[in-house]
């Protein structure tokens, strides 16, 4: 029984040996893993949005300058004179920058048509409506009609169409140029002739009245290639007010 007490009083010493509470203390393991989780899980949510952003706005900022750099060097030194080099410098980018957003050549010009492109429909789509305009009616008056010419016409006689022009010509002699040009040119083309469609509400399912409207975009590019050599505006500014006043008896 002596050697029995002793044992019994160890082995039965739950307070010291067994101490659940203290060993497995939940409120102390848990602790670390949240904190630090509390602690790195909000970084990554605060800190992308303002560092993704600024990068994201950097990139379109570098774009939108090589773009614009690569429309002033067509429309100034032709297609032959426009190298990637010569935009980036032109953008105030390496051109390690420049071949990172447009791999090619190609690539570059070809956006850069496309961007023209779409300054050229922004600008038509800028052309308020008259007062009794609405698709399928005739435009009111040839004042507006007039109006509708000059701003087309004008499309055609700046910066944006030589530059496009100029990549025109070189697709003739490019061929990895040719197919693109000729896409986009459609593309264009087709959405020039809606909203002139739209502009001068004009009727095409009146006869005839198609290819009035696009007898307009024709003589408006006309007059911008006769621009290219000459300014030809006192001659133009003649031939828009005779051609409004055709357009309007037409589609009345």
């Amino acid at each position: 029984m002596g050697t029995l007490t002793p044992g019994a009083d160890r082995t039965s010493t739950p307070d010291r040996t067994s101490t659940p509470d203290r060993t497995s203390t939940p409120d102390r393991t848990p602790d670390p893993d949240r904190t630090p989780k509390q602690d790195r899980t909000p970084t990554p949510d605060r800190n992308p949005t303002p560092d993704r952003n600024p990068k994201q706005d950097r990139s379109r900022a570098t774009r939108r300058r090589l773009l614009e750099a690569a429309v002033a060097c067509l429309a100034e030194h032709g297609w032959s004179g426009s190298t990637v080099s010569v935009v980036a410098e032109r953008a105030g980018v390496s051109r390690g920058a420049a071949q990172h957003h447009f791999p090619t050549r190609e690539d570059l010009f070809t956006a850069a048509v496309e961007h023209v492109a779409e300054q050229r429909s922004a600008a038509l789509r800028a052309v308020p409506a008259g007062p009794d305009h609405a698709p399928g009616r005739a435009a009111a008056g040839e004042d507006r009609t007039r109006a509708v010419v000059e701003e087309i016409v004008g499309l055609y006689t700046g910066p944006l169409f030589r530059a496009a022009l100029q990549l025109w010509v070189a697709a003739s002699n490019e061929e990895p140029l040719r197919s693109r040009v000729t896409a986009l040119e459609a593309r264009v083309g087709r959405e020039s002739h809606r909203m002139a469609v739209e502009l001068l509400g004009a009727d095409e399912t009146v006869p005839g009245v198609r290819e009035t409207i696009q007898g307009l975009l024709d003589m408006a590019r006309g007059l911008g290639l006769a621009t290219l050599l000459t300014d030809d505006s006192a001659r133009r500014e003649r031939v828009v007010a005779r051609w409004a006043g055709i357009l309007d008896a037409a589609l009345r």
